[in-house]
């Protein structure tokens, strides 16, 4: 008999095995979803672990599991839940919260997108059934995103005003101008963080040639443009959306360390 041997692996150990950030959503998401879960969790409780993988690598696993390529698949709307879930929890460090967000508004807003960014052509790999219900299952958890706004960092406060003109209503649209008020304060216009806020506030007045003016001259001026025939919404989720990730990186770095 081999004495040196090691004993041989719990299941309890096992699912305490692998990088930190996926025993820490396991965790949430034991606490926040209740069973039947859908089929993304698995990455978390599943056993089979890779030695090798880090944060940073399971993170970007996990997350295109449940949005692959900025496609929405049948699968789509259900994994959603996960992140909405780990998006309103303060165990998850700012940064992490931050990319919940962002990735609830890129589930919400892939329509527009890829049909800004596919034009004078058709868009490729649309999926118009998922992205639907992938819309629809943002909108639902929405007001329990919303109401974590007083406790939240700059970095998701300002993740969250660019999900709530998605989904534009006669109560959060009002409440914007005063929760973005003090980033205006702050970031001038020129800055990026000055920039997005002041065009959020724009797309929260509901003004279509207000929007329209200020997205041709904010892509004139730096940003990834779009062709003028498109309707002027997906233009501008395609231009919020850009600038939502340039902010994010910068802030998530400045203010949103755990």
């Amino acid at each position: 008999m081999n004495t040196s041997a090691e004993p041989p692996q719990s299941r309890s150990d096992a699912l305490g095995a692998g990088p930190p950030i996926r025993q820490l959503f396991r965790e949430v998401v034991a606490d926040r979803v209740p069973d039947p879960r859908p089929p993304q969790a698995s990455m978390l409780f599943d056993t089979a672990v890779d030695p090798c993988e880090d944060d940073g690598s399971f993170l970007g696993d996990f997350f295109n599991e449940i949005l692959h390529q900025d496609t929405c698949r049948p699968s789509t709307a259900g994994g959603l839940a996960l992140v909405a879930a780990l998006a309103v929890d303060d165990r998850i460090p700012a940064r992490y919260r931050f990319k919940a967000v962002a990735l609830l508004f890129s589930a919400a807003t892939v329509t527009e997108r890829r049909l800004a960014e596919s034009r004078p052509g058709a868009p490729i790999h649309s999926a118009p059934a998922g992205e639907a219900s992938a819309r629809s299952a943002v909108r639902t958890h929405l007001p329990d995103l919303l109401a974590r706004w007083p406790a939240e960092c700059p970095a998701v406060r300002l993740a969250l005003a660019g999900l709530a003109v998605v989904f534009p209503t006669d109560r959060t649209l009002p409440a914007l101008a005063s929760r973005l008020r003090p980033f205006a304060d702050q970031h001038p216009r020129g800055t990026d963080v000055g920039d997005y806020v002041r065009f959020v506030l724009v797309l929260a007045a509901r003004d279509e040639e207000q929007t329209l003016s200020v997205t041709e001259k904010l892509t004139d001026a730096y940003w990834t443009g779009t062709a003028r025939g498109l309707p002027t919404g997906p233009r501008a989720l395609h231009l919020l959306g850009q600038m939502l990730a340039r902010v994010g990186g910068a802030l998530t770095r400045s203010h949103a360390e755990p």
